[in-house]
């Protein structure tokens, strides 16, 4: 039985709207004219918690924050690279009342009046991907603490679009992001072997200076898949993830090559074949089976299963850039260091997930790096910024590129 109170609650309340027989995606007609030719589609979902509105873009933007045409109660946003040569405007979704976009000096304007004071909880850039052939710019905006808009809304679509993605799910009542730490291998698994030590002892060294690292900043609740030298399985890391109801579960490993000067470090994230093996780690009584059976159409559970996947897997594709841009300040990296894989771990449907390969055992450099306390800890620091960048909530632009 799934025991996340988290992302699950959160597709619950986004995307439970399909049992009534449409989608929290609200497309504006009006961005769909032929003189705005960088604009695709403006679309918006969500609810007063939490709103998500996606820009459509035949190409790359850009975004940065507005401060000068800002208010309390008013989000601004410069898309540079992209053009609006006619006004568009349309009606809002549950924090926002209505958006308009405009030219403007650099690029073009995003304006989001909101129905109260609010928050960015993130932004950035999706580029085209997984059957959809436009990039998209996606504004997340929460309400503060205790608050909860009801503002007018589109008219909902009648189709299921991919492209909407929920954010990060907001826990009301959970002030701590919950993080599993998965140290790789362990007990009768040593994982690879190194000249002088094993695979599972630096993962689980790693893993406890960056589980201190976290704690000690009162954000997080960590829980670890294990403490000790101990076997833990496959199956078992993804459950105790999903039992916790995590935010995010990350997994420390150490590679091996069958050439000694192969080095650097390498982010996995799940790919289109692993997303087919989710029913290695469901149960039978899945909120989604459920809500399936309840209204007696199986294609209802297909359906929210298939955008719990997708959110999760770009979710998780969000964190392992964030992931490769501030490890790389202390660790080389491989060619193609953000790469996807078939691997269970990150199996899980509602539990964005990654898996950092820290270095190579079987290279000299890497295995000395991983085997000395003090350059392991300047590792997990960057790891825990990383997780820091990834919950904070006004980060920075995300550009995922096309690996």
């Amino acid at each position: 039985m799934l025991g996340s109170i988290g992302g699950a609650r959160w597709l619950r309340a986004t995307l439970g709207v399909v049992l009534a027989g449409c989608c929290a995606v609200a497309v504006a007609g009006s961005a769909r004219q032929p003189d705005n030719p960088d604009v695709v589609a403006v679309r918006l979902g969500g609810d007063g918690l939490s709103t998500r509105i996606v820009i459509d873009l035949r190409k790359a933007a850009r975004g940065s924050v507005d401060d000068a045409a800002a208010t309390p109660t008013r989000i601004a946003l410069i898309l540079k690279g992209a053009s609006a040569p006619t006004a568009m405007r349309g009606v809002g979704r549950g924090i926002v009342r209505d958006w308009s976009i405009v030219d403007a000096p650099g690029g073009m304007r995003l304006t989001l009046d909101l129905a109260g004071r609010a928050d960015i909880a993130r932004r950035f850039l999706l580029p085209p991907a997984d059957g959809v052939p436009s990039y998209r710019y996606v504004v997340d905006v929460v309400a503060p603490a205790g608050a909860h808009y009801t503002a007018t809304a589109q008219p909902l679509s009648a189709r299921l679009s991919p492209a909407l993605y929920s954010p990060a799910p907001q826990r009301p009542g959970h002030a701590r992001r919950i993080v599993v730490i998965d140290p790789g291998h362990g007990g009768k698994d040593s994982g690879a072997l190194g000249q002088d030590t094993y695979e599972k002892t630096v993962t689980l060294a790693t893993a406890l200076v960056l589980k201190a690292r976290l704690e000690k900043t009162g954000r997080y609740q960590v829980v670890m898949t294990r403490v000790t030298d101990t076997y833990v399985s496959l199956e078992d890391r993804v459950q105790i993830a999903r039992r916790a109801g995590a935010d995010l579960f990350l997994s420390l490993h150490a590679d091996s090559a069958s050439n000694a000067s192969v080095h650097g470090a390498t982010v996995y994230t799940l790919s289109d074949r692993g997303s087919q093996r989710v029913g290695s780690v469901l149960g039978a009584h899945e909120w989604f089976l459920q809500q399936a059976r309840q209204t007696d159409d199986a294609a209802v559970g297909r359906i929210l299963l298939d955008l719990s996947q997708r959110s999760t897997r770009n979710q998780s594709a969000g964190f392992a850039q964030m992931l490769i841009e501030r490890v790389g300040d202390r660790a080389p990296l491989v060619d193609r260091s953000q790469r996807d894989a078939n691997y269970f771990v990150l199996l899980a449907p509602d539990v964005p997930a990654a898996l950092l390969e820290m270095g190579f055992m079987t290279n000299a450099s890497d295995e000395a790096r991983l085997e000395d306390p003090a350059q392991r800890t300047a590792l997990a620091e960057k790891i825990a910024q990383a997780i820091d960048a990834y919950f904070a909530p006004r980060g920075a632009d995300l550009r995922i590129a096309q690996r």
